[in-house]
């Protein structure tokens, strides 16, 4: 049973796939409805699904793919140009179609809601509604139309092995037409004693009626074409078909005969490992569960705790020989590191793809002509990363499209485009990655934020705040300008939920508005959230680490400023540069060191420089998850485990930025 779910989880993942190919080809379609490489991508994508399911005994999305499958291949085979509700009754068409994977993938029967909407979809597809309906129950009478095959079909003696199932086949025919007769041969080894129960000797030849072309029938055993002996001729006129009397075997026998069943599932039977060769051989790819895979970061975290500790002892011991081989171990654990960490990387661009749809949607919602642009599809980031940004992105999309992205007449009149656009641009920049949101749209308010914030009390009249601070106060939980409230935006809900998901990724966003001409959000993330190099510090009887890509210099603290610490500024090549005492900010107790040291950050485009005791360096990092009791510690981010054993505290950057950006508007700065 569980290999079953295995190769159900299998066809889902591929189906999953096909379907993302079938709305990204519909919405080029609606740009361009004769692009024939989105009309083929988008026909072959609803046929496989079909041909696969029919292969699992998924009736339900078989009959209702049909559907779809006819009104595509009238656009493909006889010019048919689809409108922009045409377009809109596939999309929907594609969800009702991934509603019924779902459930079939669950095991579950069809509900009353989902067998209505199915219906109804089929109507709108065929407004000849009873007509087709007369047309489906004659689906297996002899026309004009169809053509009679001749299919002879030896199977290789592997083909159990390989777990493949002939039966399935034969139920496939009969999905895409009807097979009226078949003769079963058993082609058994000369010398009996050669004889393999494993081995499968089954040979089948069969009349076939169908409307279905050549290459559709040897699309059909696509999978085992390497294992079988495959022959396909037509006969002239359909008339031609011999009776049911005079066939020898039918189908309705070969599902019944005993002797056949010791070797062949039912015509409705499949395997499991029929499924996972199905569609395993159609990719290079290899998939792996992604429990797997943390299970293998995880033991390759602690391989790197464990090399710095006998890196430790090794050091301890001044052995020139012993420093020599751990080091080299070192070395090797570090590409362990780097290759395991490759095998976790994954393309934004499937992550992009999916705003197409919720672009266009929401642009005819609105009565709003917005275009969407990606660039850097092909940028590269933890799947876990890819798997929590999705949420955060899809709230900025819909507060730019309804709130950013003014309507055509006002774009007119400010001199634009009737169309807005909306871009999405990913790429890599000082080992990590960065997300850029931006609109064309008239910009953020500045003075209807602070005039907003100072209602709410979040800010005095008053306080003097840069424009960034200014623009930081849409992430306060509840707040919103909307003049009106919309079923898309506007209630205030979303905005703090993107700020502390991406600081939950330990990310920072940052705001460029420009007024009339349109808003930038920028998000930097990490490149993985697993293992990272770090950058010690050592403060009192502790020591933290921040994220190696986010340090700019050291710098140690000259006597003369330390009086500067209680202004909490100092000058650093005539530039005015933040300080952040971590001593005083966890209130620490401690022996302090007689001189203090400086190590400045930048986080987009902003700089801090904390001020420490020690400088302790470089070095590779498991990032582990704080407790039940610490997740709330403002700050604190996560932990560490040292080569000693000791526990070292995982800086919170972003959040350490606001204090002090908070501690400067309170100095009057």
């Amino acid at each position: 049973m569980s290999t079953m779910q295995d190769a159900l989880q299998t066809f889902m993942a591929e189906s999953a796939s096909l379907l993302e190919d079938m709305e990204h080809g519909l919405l080029v379609m609606e740009q361009d409805a004769t692009d024939s490489e989105a009309i083929n991508a988008v026909f072959r994508a609803a046929h496989t699904i079909k041909g696969s399911a029919g292969l699992f005994g998924l009736d339900d999305i078989v009959h209702f793919t049909h559907h779809v499958e006819t009104l595509l291949d009238k656009v493909r085979n006889d010019g048919v140009v689809l409108c922009s509700e045409q377009i809109s009754l596939l999309l929907d068409c594609r969800d009702h179609m991934n509603a019924l994977l779902t459930l079939g993938a669950k095991g579950q029967v069809l509900t009353a809601d989902l067998a209505e909407k199915g219906e109804y979809l089929i109507s709108c597809l065929s407004p000849n509604a009873q007509s087709d309906a007369i047309e489906q129950s004659q689906e297996n009478a002899i026309n004009l139309n169809q053509m009679v095959w001749k299919i002879a079909v030896q199977f290789g003696q592997d083909t159990f092995r390989n777990g493949m199932e002939p039966s399935s086949f034969l139920n496939y025919l009969n999905t895409i037409g009807e097979i009226v007769s078949l003769k079963t041969n058993v082609n058994l080894p000369e010398d009996i004693n050669t004889f393999d129960a494993e081995s499968c000797y089954l040979a089948f030849e069969l009349r076939f009626i169908s409307s279905c072309s050549q290459a559709d029938i040897e699309a059909v055993f696509e999978f085992v074409k390497d294992d079988c002996s495959l022959c396909i001729t037509t006969e002239t006129e359909p008339n031609d078909i011999d009776s049911e009397q005079d066939a020898i075997v039918h189908v309705e026998t070969f599902a019944e005969d005993n002797s056949l069943s010791q070797v062949s599932a039912q015509v409705r039977g499949v395997t499991t490992t029929d499924a996972a060769q199905t569609f395993n051989q159609t990719s290079s790819l290899i998939r792996v569960h992604a429990d797997k895979l943390d299970h293998l970061i995880n033991l390759v975290g602690e391989l790197v705790i464990s090399t710095a500790g006998v890196n430790m002892l090794a050091g301890k011991e001044l052995n020139a020989a012993l420093i020599e081989a751990t080091s080299e171990t070192a070395h090797l654990v570090e590409e362990i590191r780097e290759s395991a960490m490759r095998l976790r990387m994954v393309e934004i661009g499937e992550t992009f793809n999916r705003f197409k749809r919720v672009v266009r949607d929401i642009s005819k919602d609105l009565g709003k002509d917005i275009r969407l642009e990606l660039s850097g599809e092909d940028t590269e980031l933890d799947k876990s990363v890819v798997e929590k940004i999705g949420d955060p992105l899809t709230h900025l999309i819909r507060n730019a499209l309804d709130h950013g992205i003014e309507r055509q007449d006002a774009r007119l009149l400010a001199g634009k485009t009737a169309w807005g656009t909306l871009k999405l641009h990913a790429y890599h920049e000082s080992g990590s990655i960065v997300i850029d949101v931006s609109d064309d749209g008239a910009g953020l308010n500045r003075e209807k934020i602070f005039q907003k914030a100072v209602e709410k009390g979040l800010v005095a009249e008053d306080a003097r705040l840069t424009d960034n601070a200014v623009y930081q106060l849409i992430f306060e939980p509840g707040f919103s300008t909307a003049d009106q409230i919309s079923n898309i935006s506007g209630r205030g809900v979303g905005m703090d939920v993107v700020k502390r998901n991406i600081q939950a990724l330990r990310g920072q966003i940052a705001i460029h508005s420009e007024a009339g001409q349109g808003t930038t959000f920028k998000i930097r993330l990490p490149l993985t959230l697993a293992i990272i190099d770090g950058f010690m510090l050592g403060v009192a009887d502790s020591h933290y680490v921040v994220p190696l890509d986010v340090v700019q210099e050291c710098v140690e603290l000259p006597n003369e400023q330390l009086h500067n610490l209680r202004s909490g500024y100092i000058e650093l090549r005539e530039d005015v540069l933040p300080l952040l005492s971590l001593r005083e900010y966890f209130n620490l107790s401690g022996l302090e060191s007689r001189r203090k040291n400086v190590l400045v950050v930048q986080l987009l485009g902003r700089k801090i420089g904390l001020v420490v005791d020690e400088l302790i360096g470089q070095m590779q990092t498991v990032i582990k998850p704080l407790g039940p009791m610490f997740e709330n510690l403002r700050g604190i981010s996560g932990s560490s485990i040292m080569g000693s054993g000791e526990v070292a505290l995982m800086l919170d950057m972003p959040v350490l930025l606001e204090d002090v950006e908070r501690m400067g508007y309170s100095r009057g700065n």
